[in-house]
């Protein structure tokens, strides 16, 4: 029988406990965004950075992030992004203006990069294989709960506080991670290495300007000298990384890692499904304030319907995958995924919250089937000695995914917005419709707010269309790519798997 870690369920809520301090972070900051306009004065342009700043900071240390923690420990990794990450969201209480923010956000994404991939390199280090994907479901359920819990405690904060009171959400649940960090979780680390200083640097360069060409494009336009100039380093970062990464002794990021079809194939679904959500999801915060006229707490308990389905699919997805394998299960929730973008494409605007009610809960059993294989998948591939960069890739292409799904959902539904709205309304009331309706609430003008609300509705609709694209081409990557691995083993039917190798 295998010699399992005793503590390795403990372990696991450990972990689930560390990351809620990203998941409570970026679901109540898409909440608060109506109150940083209001309270701290923040421009269109300036709450896109405050977003933005912490997506290019994060996806830049990723992989520099991950193989660090493979080389010098996982759990000391976890914990160093605990004391950033919390750090900074004490320091987000005092900013007084956008532009401190925005700086506070980036370095929450230094303590991001270390924490994300440590929770997901350290559940597989300390889960067999057969028993990882129910870990994962488990681990993605509850993040649900904080997902769930955390819009609905800020919007109660924000409804009595200031708007930076968002950010105390954090301390406590940082502190408790770092103790219970160090008194439950042993330390893994992958065997020793040079120090790959060359590639980190040019993952960083090329990640960072990735990011930036992405960010620069929905807010300049594709041919501005910003986007292009970002693309073009990302293009000479990137390209030098992989060549040195080819010939370097011991590279910090092995591309054979690629050649494994599974690896390649949940990577890239991944990509995908992050691409369809990213961008919708977060326009569907402004639906529920701007047209449906709900108050920061009432929105955040709208997307109960999605996180509870979620959850339960969780379960349903590892029962799926168990009996069916992992393609079915990953291509049975991509198509789910793109089903619940089909509702939301014909939202209409006296359709109101039960359509997209319905459009939540068949994107939650989308998300929570598809979840655990795509996830197990892509750590199953790993050797052991890599988890730690290998979880930094899976975190990477989620990142990638999200802010290009900003950056072109939002571009799309910043121009069908503008198109739908009359020619003769203000330009500031056709660029934004939190603009529009701050315009019709100072003139009285009720038709203003009408039209856009009208206006942005339809938006949405139309750029919900690209999200059922994005999910059936990640379905067809998921049929055509993945390849079913051999069952494994029941552990009394089985020799022992080794444990990997903790130190400390």
């Amino acid at each position: 029988m295998t010699d399992r870690n005793p503590r390795r369920w403990l372990i696991l809520g450990v972990l689930c406990l560390s990351l809620l301090v990203v998941v409570v972070d970026n679901m109540v900051l898409n909440i608060a965004i109506p109150s940083l306009i209001r309270d701290l004065g923040a421009s269109t342009a300036q709450i896109q950075w405050i977003i933005d700043a912490y997506i290019l900071v994060f996806a830049g240390l990723l992989l520099t992030a991950g193989s660090l923690s493979d080389r010098h420990g996982r759990r000391r990794g976890l914990v160093i992004g605990l004391i950033v990450f919390g750090s900074a969201s004490v320091l987000a209480t005092l900013c007084q203006t956008p532009e401190q923010l925005i700086a506070v956000r980036g370095l929450m994404g230094v303590g991001a990069a270390f924490l994300m991939p440590g929770t997901l390199s350290i559940l597989t280090t300390v889960f067999a294989e057969d028993e990882r994907k129910k870990a994962i479901a488990i681990w993605s359920s509850v993040l649900m709960l904080g997902a769930l819990g955390g819009p609905s405690l800020g919007g109660l904060l924000l409804e009595h506080f200031w708007w930076g009171s968002i950010f105390l959400l954090n301390v406590p649940i940082a502190v408790l991670g770092i103790v219970a960090a160090l008194a439950i979780i042993p330390e893994s680390r992958g065997e020793a290495s040079r120090p790959d200083l060359l590639g980190a640097l040019l993952s960083m360069i090329g990640m960072t300007a990735l990011v930036w060409g992405v960010i620069s494009s929905a807010q300049h336009g594709w041919d501005s000298p910003s986007t292009l100039g970002g693309f073009a380093v990302a293009v000479a970062g990137l390209g030098a990384f992989t060549w040195w990464e080819r010939r370097v002794a011991e590279p910090m990021l092995p591309l054979k890692l690629f050649r494994d079809r599974n690896f390649a194939g949940a990577s890239l679904s991944i990509v995908l499904l992050s691409f369809s959500a990213g961008g919708v999801l977060l326009a569907l915060t402004q639906y529920l304030q701007f047209v449906l006229g709900y108050e920061p707490l009432k929105a955040g308990t709208a997307f109960i319907p999605m996180l509870v389905t979620a959850m339960i699919f969780n379960g349903v997805g590892v029962v799926i995958d168990k009996r069916f394998g992992t393609r079915t299960a990953l291509t049975a929730g991509l198509l789910l995924m793109s089903a619940g973008f089909g509702v939301l494409a014909s939202l209409s605007p006296g359709d109101g919250y039960p359509k997209l009610a319905l459009a939540l809960v068949v994107l939650g059993m989308g998300s929570g089937t598809a979840g655990p294989a795509a996830y197990g998948t892509l750590m199953s591939a790993l050797p052991p000695e890599r988890v730690g960069v290998g979880s930094a890739v899976n975190d990477t292409v989620q990142q990638v995914g999200t802010a290009l799904s900003v950056a072109v959902l939002g571009s799309v539904l910043t121009a069908t917005y503008r198109a739908a709205m009359p020619a003769d309304a203000a330009d500031q009331a056709r660029d934004s419709i939190g603009d529009a309706l701050r315009i019709a609430a100072t003139t009285g003008d009720a038709t203003l707010a009408r039209v856009a609300q009208d206006s942005f509705v339809s938006a949405i609709a139309s750029t919900s269309l690209i999200g059922v694209v994005g999910g059936i081409m990640a379905a067809v990557v998921a049929v055509t790519v993945l390849r079913p691995k051999p069952p494994v083993a029941a552990p009394e039917d089985a020799p022992a798997e080794p444990e990997p190798q903790l130190a400390g």
